[in-house]
């Protein structure tokens, strides 16, 4: 795995783009037909308003982007620290950089829009090189595919946290001598026991992590969503969106759902750049509940 990273990595940009459009891409969308049945159904439900015609179109789309976003993830390895700030564009970096400095520190939200594995370039780009960036990250079950990720999040900056180690993180931050950001993807469906914050999204009713919300009440941060769009192929625009200065006066549920409201905007204006082959609506919400009150139950039977 890590041989390929490193030997695809040294291919020009072209190339992988070649690649891309003539090999991966029919592979992907009509000899595997990779969760085809799924991208359907989502893009079918997320946009009734759309004709069959226009479903399609963002269908074809969207595998022209997966196949664009496989390869961009092999040449991020190698690429330059100037041709990476040519091709990702930070905006309103003076939010988040005076949120991290008053706050202590700032939970930037974003969603698996565009390239979102070029966005932690971000820490290299602060004017204030005080700011220390992290990453959350889900620990993969293949230990060769953990390890590949982390080599390439690595070489884009920033430190990757495991999720489960995030408040343990945050607690000896608390007591760091600089400011810091987190990136957070919270975008995908969370278990039973985590399902807590409900709304329509894309007109499905859709469960959302509430842990950036809980952390970011609790130790008092800024909160911003990262708006990544894409104004051509392999170029990124992210602009930094406010959601509040003040968690600690927000609503319960408030901060999680203005994170929905911001990705569903952002899905909105380049539909075919999220990841639609993740099966985000695979529980309805009395699925969610049907496996909650079995879960209790067998507690209950294991106490007795």
């Amino acid at each position: 795995m890590l041989f390929l990273i490193r030997a695809f990595s040294l291919l020009p940009l072209s190339v992988l783009y070649f690649l891309a459009d003539y090999v991966i891409y029919p592979l992907v969308r009509y000899v595997a037909r990779y969760r085809l049945k799924l991208v359907r159904k989502n893009i079918r439900l997320s946009f009734p308003e759309k004709s069959e015609e226009e479903q399609n179109a963002i269908i074809d789309a969207f595998y022209h982007h997966f196949a664009d976003i496989l390869v961009e993830i092999f040449y991020g390895y190698r690429v330059s620290d100037e041709e990476m700030r040519e091709r990702v564009v930070f905006e309103n970096m003076e939010v988040l950089e005076d949120l991290a400095r008053q706050k202590h520190g700032v939970i930037a939200y974003l969603g698996h829009m565009c390239n979102w594995e070029w966005i932690a370039d971000v820490g290299k780009q602060f004017a204030d090189k005080s700011i220390v960036e992290y990453n959350v990250y889900r620990k993969q079950k293949n230990q060769k595919s953990d390890q590949a990720m982390l080599l390439l999040r690595s070489k884009r900056g920033g430190e990757c946290v495991e999720k489960n180690m995030l408040l343990r993180k945050l607690v000896q931050l608390r007591y760091a001598d600089h400011p810091f950001v987190i990136g957070l993807i919270a975008d995908q469906k969370p278990s039973p026991r985590n399902a807590h914050t409900w709304t329509t999204f894309l007109h499905q009713d859709t469960s959302f992590l509430d842990g950036g919300e809980v952390l970011a009440r609790k130790f008092d941060m800024g909160v911003v969503y990262a708006n990544i769009t894409s104004p051509k192929r392999g170029y990124y625009r992210i602009h930094f969106e406010l959601i509040t200065d003040d968690a600690s006066s927000m609503s319960e549920d408030a901060i999680t759902l203005a994170y929905a409201r911001h990705l569903e905007a952002n899905i909105h204006q380049q539909p075919a750049r999220w990841l639609w082959t993740h099966n985000r609506w695979k529980r309805t919400r009395e699925g969610y509940e049907k496996r909650m009150r079995q879960r209790e139950e067998k507690l209950r039977n294991m106490g007795q």
